[in-house]
């Protein structure tokens, strides 16, 4: 398995302070996140998923921890849009150039709006996918949120 991939040279690249994380990734779990913060041994709440929506017609990039689900109505009002939904994943995988369960929101293709969850924030590093199945970085969310130019709202249901 690679240790570098687009969204670890973003990291590096803008000077942020990282770790790479790989596990075994399971593509038949139930829940790849949960399966993520079983691997890496840590609580599902440090390990974040990264979901591709669209609000009001426009891609935008959710960072939730992996045992939560986000609220398209959160996600919107975050926004300052009407409407949400999840993105199909053969779109969001042409739009950040990265595979389901391997999406990270550091490195797309094209850089869409990013919301992470404001919880996060209370942890000093998290998890986040690298842009490859089975590999996370591990980073300060507040920096995660700095380098993606995202904003951080409540969006779990």
């Amino acid at each position: 398995m690679a240790k570098t991939t687009r969204g670890t040279r973003a990291l590096e690249q803008a000077g942020v302070a990282f770790s790479v994380h790989a596990y075994a990734y399971d593509p038949y779990a139930e829940r790849v996140g949960l399966q993520a913060a079983e691997a890496l041994g840590e609580p599902p709440e440090r390990v974040l998923k990264t979901l591709m929506a669209m609000v009001d017609g426009k891609p935008v990039c959710a960072i939730v921890p992996s045992d939560r689900e986000v609220s398209m109505k959160k996600l919107a009002a975050a926004l300052g849009g009407k409407s949400a939904q999840m993105m199909k994943p053969a779109d969001a995988e042409r739009l950040t150039g990265y595979k389901v369960g391997g999406i990270s929101p550091f490195g797309q293709m094209r850089a869409p709006r990013v919301v992470l969850e404001e919880a996060a924030l209370a942890h000093a590093s998290v998890y986040i996918n690298a842009g490859q199945r089975g590999l996370q970085v591990r980073l300060d969310p507040r920096e995660a949120l700095r380098l993606l130019d995202g904003v951080a709202a409540p969006l779990v249901a």
